[in-house]
């Protein structure tokens, strides 16, 4: 199957006209229409529905159209990666983490490096799911990660399996923190309250999504939580905090300004804090010199 036909298909869905998606596609009409036929006879299915005005999708033609984006997605994606790879110099490493770890751990331990030069951060990384940063590792789209870790956290056991070391760069406090209203908190932990505290939580894509389920557990016995929202990333969690929505867990570092200076305030006691460590990841068969010069430079300050 030509991935030609999968744009093809998605102009024409878009357009829902023959000769207007043809034009889109800069083909002539006869021409869209067999590369349509043949997209239908590989699939096996009728995807479109000749039959109305404008045409319409069959059922098989929208699950079909769903899978389509996808693909076309990842194979956007996947040429990206290998044109980005394919480009790099061998003097330039290639660097991702997450939006909390730029805004925090990064600045202290490897900002001054990008300053010195040597250091290619990717700010695309922001937007991944916490199993890409493993993919993209692996598979060397870049050369090192930046991740939190925890014992909870599954998606990293195949760089620890596999041909991957790690350094501990630094450990945070995983704590739950409420918005602060003259000095209180604004949602609390209430034994006596016959209501649930509302509570603000992370999706699957997000790598601290596992920490606040083990912290669930261990404070089973407590006052009871409902998740009222899940979001991907740590930055939407403080910002529904301070919005007043309900209590959420957030590394220390992220929140310190907030606790500071009294928008914010720490609910529970010992055991509703955990401590998280901050990571960097390499391949051990990354030759790449800079790398290596880097690795031993921050082996001295962090072994």
């Amino acid at each position: 199957m030509d991935i030609e036909w999968l744009k093809d298909f998605e102009a024409l869905v878009a357009q829902k006209n023959f000769s207007r998606a043809a034009e889109e596609r800069y083909v002539s009409q006869p021409a869209f229409s067999r590369r349509i036929r043949a997209l239908e006879e590989g699939v096996g299915v009728k995807l479109i529905n000749r039959q109305t005005l404008p045409l319409s999708l069959t059922p098989a033609g929208e699950v079909f159209l769903s899978q389509s984006r996808v693909i076309l997605r990842s194979f956007a994606e996947t040429i990206d990666r290998c044109q980005t790879i394919s480009a790099a110099s061998e003097n330039v490493i290639r660097f991702a983490t997450s939006q909390s770890l730029y805004m925090t751990h990064y600045k202290t331990h490897l900002a001054p490096m990008v300053q010195e030069g040597g250091l290619d951060i990717d700010l695309n990384s922001t937007s991944w799911d916490a199993d890409q940063f493993v993919s993209a590792l692996q598979q060397r789209y870049c050369d090192v990660i930046l991740t939190y870790w925890h014992p909870s956290m599954d998606f990293l056991a195949p760089l620890e399996l596999g041909k991957c070391e790690y350094l501990t760069l630094s450990k945070d406090d995983f704590v739950l923190v409420s918005k602060a209203h003259k000095g209180l908190p604004v949602h609390d932990l209430d034994k006596t309250s016959k209501r649930p505290a509302s509570l603000l939580s992370y999706g699957i894509a997000s790598a601290l999504h596992a920490v606040v389920d083990h912290m669930l557990r261990l404070c089973s016995d407590g006052p009871k939580m409902l998740t009222v929202n899940r979001s991907a990333l740590a930055i939407s969690v403080k910002a529904m905090i301070l919005e007043g929505f309900g209590m959420g867990w957030l590394p220390y570092e992220l929140c310190k300004e907030e606790l500071a200076d009294g928008r914010m305030v720490r609910l529970g006691d010992d055991s509703h804090l955990e401590q998280i460590e901050v990571r960097l990841y390499r391949d051990k068969e990354n030759n790449k010199p800079t790398l290596r010069k880097l690795w031993a430079k921050l082996k001295v300050v962090h072994e």
